[in-house]
């Protein structure tokens, strides 16, 4: 009985036509399962081929497919001009890019953790995020610098550092901190056709992690304008506001949260800079009630400068209590794992806050 059953489920639209006259329902077609490393290798590749200026550089990325196998396949479809693997020098090959995208062309310089664009900060700032300025306007420097950033699992103090308060601290440079596929993709094209240097944060542990995917979100048409936030749940008594794989726990919290009366509304900032200030007051105003959440430090952090901004604009009127920040501790990442988890944003400090926010 099973195996004949298996047989008529393979057999398609013959056998259903063997039925005579019975009809079964269709249901629309499922959203496809793509991963945050397959869309981001979906949008560089889409990008390489539209437009002959983009190339790629960085370590590892050509032969070996990335360290990540975030460019897995493109040197092969591109070859070597176009998929550059460079020596492990960071401020030797950001300063090629920059020149490059001064030049007229359109690089994509990745980092294989943000953590070593310290070698090359001078490149990112006095170089890339400065020229626009210091030219009059004459000169664009169109560049993506992008890798994994903030903490991964089990690397310790010199590779957890979220990068997103240093890097949008300075004018001249855009900041992107995607969290699922849609937003990879859509935000990654958008940073390589924009004609000012991005800062494209992405996170380690959110690259083997399947998102689903409508058609439209997969043609190459897709772009996710920088600089606009989502609301990613409605709700009514409290904002979250968070970015990068701190949105995901934002929505864990907010789920369980319900189930006691309590509906979060969760806001997935994509972009740092420019912050979309707006969406935030928006929610603030509907809600009374704001938590900020992210990975890194709480000092001078993204927090910080949310509270700053609320404070500063009409929404401060609406507030029912004061903003609250969930943040990583201040200290250097330990690498012991249970200390790391207590060094990091989890489900129950989010609850916690919210909690705490509303007096409940």
């Amino acid at each position: 009985m099973a195996a004949s059953l298996r047989c008529f489920l393979r057999s398609g639209k013959n056998a259903v036509s063997a039925l005579g006259q019975r009809e079964f329902h269709r249901s629309a077609p499922a959203a496809a399962q793509v991963t945050v490393r397959d869309a981001l290798n979906q949008a560089m590749d889409e990008e390489l081929e539209r437009d002959e200026r983009v190339f790629l550089m960085g370590e590892e990325v050509a032969q070996y497919d990335g360290a990540y196998k975030v460019s897995r396949g493109l040197w092969k479809k591109y070859g070597d001009k176009r998929i550059i693997d460079t020596p492990i020098s960071e401020m030797g090959f950001a300063g090629i890019a920059v020149g490059a995208a001064m030049a007229g062309l359109r690089p994509i310089c990745e980092f294989m953790t943000f953590n070593f664009s310290m070698q090359a900060i001078d490149q990112v700032i006095n170089s890339a995020a400065k020229t626009y300025y210091m030219s009059a306007g004459l000169q664009s420097v169109p560049i993506v610098f992008r890798g994994p950033n903030g903490a991964s699992a089990g690397v310790a103090a010199q590779h957890s550092q979220c990068f997103a308060a240093w890097y949008a601290h300075c004018p001249g440079l855009k900041v992107v901190s995607p969290w699922n596929a849609e937003d990879a993709k859509g935000l990654l094209k958008a940073a390589i056709r924009e004609d000012n240097p991005v800062v494209f944060l992405e996170n380690e542990l959110m690259y083997g992690v399947p998102f689903e995917m409508s058609d439209e979100t997969q043609s190459k048409d897709f772009i996710i304008p920088i600089g606009k936030a989502k609301i990613e749940r409605a709700g009514t008594h409290v904002t979250l506001v968070s970015h990068s794989r701190m949105v995901g726990l934002c929505l864990d919290a907010a789920a369980v949260l319900s189930k006691e009366g309590i509906e979060c509304e969760v806001v997935n900032l994509r972009t740092i800079r420019p912050m979309d200030v707006e969406s935030i007051e928006a929610s603030v105003m509907k809600t009374n009630h704001l938590v900020t959440v992210e990975g890194g430090w709480p000092q001078f952090g993204v927090g910080a400068e949310i509270c700053a901004r609320i404070m500063e604009g009409p929404a401060f009127n609406y507030l029912d209590s004061p903003v609250t920040r969930v943040t990583g501790v201040d200290i250097p990442m330990p690498y012991a794992k249970i200390l790391e988890d207590n060094s990091l944003p989890q489900i129950k400090d989010i609850i916690f806050s919210v909690k705490k926010t509303l007096n409940v």
